[in-house]
């Protein structure tokens, strides 16, 4: 499988192809940035690794050489601002990243790949790309709240000293401010988390709040996030690459066929594999956390309307 990282130089593109490179799990992994340059040194500097890491073809290039593609990473975008919310980048990385698929359908990269946003506001830029690029539906797809969701789990694991791979738990809806926890589901070792000692009201109150500020922290703290978000990448790569079928939560345009959203892209269970998204799942919420979701659905509509 050929992956193609559409600004791969940047940090969140480059940390992708290293933990991809890691796994040693797909055949090509093109670097392409609008600074060459940079394109060019994060390929040389990841082929240098290529003994110790794998076999895995990786190299800087260009629209013209991704045109067999199976899976475009599309990370180029501005970068946040620690004191705004991740929907004021819309003015921002809109005409950028309709530029980017004005780009790929120039050059005709289209057919049966799939087309996996990251660059934010994740979710409006994932259901415009379902407008424009013209292609099935299930061949688009976001990273959603699949970094909530890891810092999300990882936070919990931390706080109560458990193995974090135990830990599973959901974040759904907007990544954003209108994201919602899923407690109603959240196990650790197979067994409800909510009655385990320490997992508190309160303490479910204070550990989400971090979850959902984690961005802003990390940018505080380094100037963006990296490594945790090429991790949660290269999951849904993994999981298109080896028809994993795993359920995952990604962005994805909704239908109305689960908790009747429809007409916007946002997070909610879903069925990942060959083809992309493969199925919806209704699971059931609290009330809660079904409305919750449903006003983070609306949150993301009202806001689509503005650049629409």
């Amino acid at each position: 499988m050929k992956v193609t990282i559409i600004g791969g130089g940047g940090r969140v593109g480059s940390n992708a192809a290293f933990a991809l490179q890691c796994a040693n799990l797909v055949s090509e992994i093109q670097i392409l940035d609008a600074n060459t340059d940079l394109a060019q040194g994060e390929a040389l500097d990841l082929l240098h690794g290529a003994s110790s890491l794998g076999d895995t073809r990786i190299y800087a290039g260009d629209y013209d050489r991704a045109r067999d593609t199976n899976v475009f990473v599309i990370t180029a975008g501005l970068r946040r601002k620690p004191e705004e919310s991740r929907l004021d980048l819309i003015n921002r990385n809109v005409a950028l990243f309709r530029n980017i698929l004005k780009d790929i359908r120039r050059a005709g990269h289209l057919g049966c790949a799939k087309f996996f946003i990251v660059s934010n506001p994740v979710d409006l830029l994932t259901h415009l790309a379902t407008l424009e690029l013209e292609v099935p539906a299930h061949q688009v797809l976001g990273l959603g709240t699949m970094l909530d969701t890891a810092r999300f789990r990882s936070l919990i694991a931390d706080e109560l000293q458990l193995a974090p791979s135990q830990v599973k738990a959901l974040i759904l809806g907007e990544h954003g401010d209108s994201m919602i926890p899923v407690w109603s589901s959240a196990t650790y070792g197979g067994l409800p988390l909510a009655g385990y000692p320490g997992c508190t009201p309160q303490f479910q109150k204070q550990i989400f709040e971090r979850a959902r500020g984690s961005g802003a922290e990390v940018i505080r703290q380094k100037g963006g996030a990296g490594w945790a978000v090429g991790a949660t990448i290269a999951d849904v790569v993994h999981a298109i690459a080896l028809d994993r079928r795993q359920l995952l939560p990604v962005s994805s345009r909704q239908s109305g066929r689960v908790y009747g959203i429809r007409d916007i892209s946002l997070s909610v269970p879903t069925i990942v594999g060959r083809d992309g998204v493969v199925d919806h799942v209704e699971i059931d919420l609290w009330p809660k956390e079904k409305q919750g979701l449903q006003a983070s659905a609306q949150t993301l509509r009202q806001t689509l309307l503005k650049i629409s």
